[in-house]
């Protein structure tokens, strides 16, 4: 049974509300916020003042009137503190460090065995992190928290374990509360695939609406942005279309099935085929510019995007598979739209014009009316995705606000993640 609010508590609800309307709106004055939130004006003008001596906002000047005095606008202080976040794929951690309204101050990222090396990964990301709150004047003194995205589902319960399942080495780690203790600030975990589709709700080429993003990398996993929330279903693992089946002729899985999404069109599936092509059992070697030097994911796409005969037709054939999958998504769910991010989108057309082709022969009743597009928001945008998560927090509970830290025990619904 919900408790009745008390005045210090229905205070602070009124306050955060009042924050959120100045975020949203960048700019909003008094008057129009009493309008919209129905409190007193006596009531917005004290809890602005609380914000302004947060630090939070700030008065603007005058706006436009419409029709007798004009307005002192109230603006919302983007600089004012800062956000950590912190992507962890299968083989590189990349870190982003935003202000309040997901800008990007700075980045950085590194190539690292993440799934099997579990004491390099931890103290990459410290490293990392480290750098980028001292390289950035009181970035350190001004965070809020830091998000975790993880490829890997993660439980409701918010206990930051990743599946022992799918990455067996870090069975008895806990990155969340790793990097909690290092920052000393609190620290939110979510799936990769889910953090991508927050990234593109708020800041992509068509925010707000329903929408799924689908991370193509190393691994493949969804998010569902759903309603204004991210869908992560009753154990945390919705999304997971990497492990859907797809090919009854496939190889096995590290999750222990046959024929999943992952091992066709993630980047080690990818490698494999091309080496399967450049060395054929029988007949001569295709003519290729793969031949020769190491191989890896970026020089695939290169020569893809190049036009080489062996590169195109394994992007191909990947577009093929993943437009399987996007099809059945289409099918269940009808998002607005689909937006495709992770490395092996740096292929583009390479890899969407087969998808689309795909998508049109198995969805007759939504394949003109989706979307389905590459992010625009770039190889940072999963470490935006959980820059951004501590902000939809503290947008809720504003005591996670350095400034009003204090000032408050009360606390609101929070997004799932949060121990």
């Amino acid at each position: 049974m919900s408790r009745a609010l008390g005045s210090a508590d229905m205070r602070v609800a009124n306050r955060a509300l009042v924050l959120r309307m100045v975020w949203e709106r960048c700019e909003v004055s008094r008057a129009d916020i009493a309008r919209e939130t129905k409190l007193a004006r006596s009531t917005v003008s004290a809890l602005v003042s609380d914000l302004i001596n947060a630090g939070l906002v700030e008065d603007r000047g005058a706006g436009h009137s419409r029709g007798g005095r004009r307005p002192i606008l109230v603006g919302f202080r983007d600089d004012a503190f800062t956000l950590l976040g912190v992507s962890m794929g299968a083989s590189h951690i990349t870190v982003a460090l935003t202000d309040l309204r997901g800008k990007v101050l700075d980045a950085s990222k590194v190539s690292l065995d993440v799934r099997n090396d579990v004491i390099g990964a931890i103290e990459t990301m410290f490293s990392l992190v480290d750098a980028l709150l001292d390289g950035q004047p009181g970035a350190r003194e001004r965070l809020v928290g830091a998000g975790l995205a993880v490829p890997s589902p993660v439980s409701p319960d918010a206990s930051g374990r990743l599946s022992a399942l799918i990455l067996p080495a870090w069975r008895n780690t806990d990155p969340r509360s790793a990097l909690e203790k290092h920052i000393g600030r609190p620290v939110w975990i979510d799936n990769d695939a889910n953090l991508g589709a927050l990234a593109e709700a708020w800041y992509g080429d068509d925010p707000g609406n329903d929408l799924v993003y689908l991370k193509v990398a190393t691994g493949i996993g969804a998010g569902y942005f759903l309603r204004g929330e991210i869908y992560r279903g009753a154990r945390g693992t919705a999304g997971e279309v990497g492990h859907t089946f797809v090919d009854p002729a496939g190889g096995q899985c590290v999750c222990g099935l046959t024929g999943c999404l992952v091992t066709l069109a993630g980047s080690g599936a990818l490698l494999r085929a091309t080496r399967e092509r450049l060395t054929p059992a029988s007949g001569s070697p295709p003519s290729s510019r793969l031949h020769g030097g190491d191989l890896d994911l970026d020089r695939l796409i290169e020569a893809a995007i190049a036009g080489d005969p062996v590169a195109s037709e394994v992007m191909a054939d990947a577009g093929r598979y993943l437009g399987v999958a996007v099809a059945n998504i289409l099918n269940l769910l009808c998002p607005s739209r689909v937006v495709l991010g992770g490395s092996i989108t740096q292929a583009g057309d390479r890899l969407l014009e087969p998808l689309v082709t795909t998508i049109a022969g198995r969805t007759p009743l939504t394949s003109r009316e989706v979307p389905v597009v590459i992010s625009t928001l770039g190889l940072h945008a999963i470490a935006r995705g959980a820059a951004m998560l501590v902000l939809q927090n503290a947008l809720r509970d504003i005591a996670l606000f350095p400034a009003l830290r204090d000032d408050t025990t009360t606390t609101f619904p929070l997004a799932a993640g949060h121990a």
